[in-house]
């Protein structure tokens, strides 16, 4: 084994994850992956084969965030539901030789879209990628909490005001200037709370670029990066998810904003959530401004933290959280035009 193939942290990890992983033999190489914002993840080499390591940031953290053992939980729940997860392996705890917190899944071959365009893909596979989300997501809010051990992952009811308050918060502690629009925003969603007693399993982060879709076929075979995964209102998902049909395509923002969707095949946003509601027998949404404008501003309060780390210099994509400033006030003014029915699709 050459040292050089593995990361200095990681010299002394491999006997421990033989100690812990059945299996698991001579850790040969550890490589980080270049995207992701919040918890660095590795690919590991082993003779034993390849598997996904994901940690803690390493320095001083904001409360609450970053909670792999709730992403390791949650995965390890849904093993045998109809949502695809990777297979967990292990969660290792504080002292352990990286000295953060991590955890270790299955390696799956599989293809990740950034561009939710989707370049290179023919239009009929387009159509059947984006409409294997939604089934993933309609049945991520069938699953019964209780029935998979996850009945205390969150508190139930409240939702929205829950993770109002909890964002402000954090938004708050991670600016380092006063955002006039963003306070405007943060006004007005507290003073249009909507009655919320719905407590299904929700994802929180629920995006095309956080799924592993076959490398044979145009269905999703694993869902990743639940992190923000709680007990909550399946909207808060689907409003979040279809901030994409309205994002600027330019800009490092990725959305599909101003885009031809029909010459592509992908539904229009109405065409997306019609299909989610069939799949559930939900009638009419209410409140469907109210759950957008709220997805912009938790976004916008994430990007802030992300910010925020990579000003303390603990960003795990420096450069790309340089970029994800500019966007935090393009995302404030779309959902203060949300408020004032400026922004409905």
């Amino acid at each position: 084994m050459k040292d050089d193939d593995i990361i200095e942290e990681f010299q002394s990890i491999g006997p421990y994850l033989e100690s812990r992983i059945d299996g698991f033999e001579t850790l040969r190489s550890v490589r980080k992956f270049d995207t992701g914002q919040s918890n660095p993840t590795y690919l590991l080499g082993a003779d034993s084969g390849e598997y996904v390591l994901r940690a803690k940031p390493p320095g001083q953290l904001l409360k609450s965030a970053h909670q792999v053992d709730r992403e390791f939980r949650v995965m390890h729940a849904l093993a045998d539901s109809a949502v695809p997860v990777p297979r967990m392996y292990h969660l290792a705890q504080d002292d352990n030789p990286l000295g953060r917190m991590f955890f270790v899944m299955a390696y799956l071959e599989g293809r990740i879209f950034w561009d939710p365009t989707l370049p290179g893909i023919d239009r009929t596979e387009r159509q059947a990628i984006y409409d294997s989300m939604n089934a993933t997501l309609a049945d991520l809010h069938s699953v019964d909490p209780q029935a998979v051990g996850l009945g205390d992952f969150g508190p139930p009811g409240n939702y929205f005001a829950r993770q109002t308050a909890r964002w402000v918060k954090q938004y708050r502690a991670s600016a380092s200037a006063p955002s006039p629009a963003m306070e405007r925003l943060i006004d007005w969603l507290l003073a249009n709370l909507p009655e919320d007693d719905t407590a299904t399993l929700v994802h929180g982060d629920f995006r095309l670029d956080n799924m592993i879709i076959a490398p044979d076929g145009p269905r999703v075979i694993a869902v990743l990066d639940w992190e923000l995964a709680t007990l909550g209102h399946p909207l808060a998902d689907l409003a979040y998810q279809c901030m994409q049909w309205r994002l600027p395509h330019q800009g490092g923002m990725r959305g599909l904003g101003g885009i031809d969707r029909a010459a592509l095949g992908l539904p229009t946003e109405s065409e997306y959530v019609a299909a989610y509601c069939a799949r559930r027998g939900i009638g009419k949404i209410g409140n469907w401004n109210f759950c957008l404008a709220f997805s912009f501003f938790r976004l916008a309060a994430i990007l802030q933290g992300v910010v925020r780390r990579a000003e303390d210099g603990n960003a795990s994509n420096p450069e790309r959280a340089r970029q994800m400033a500019q966007a935090i006030p393009v995302l404030a003014a779309m959902a203060n035009d949300l408020t004032s029915g400026a922004g409905d699709a």
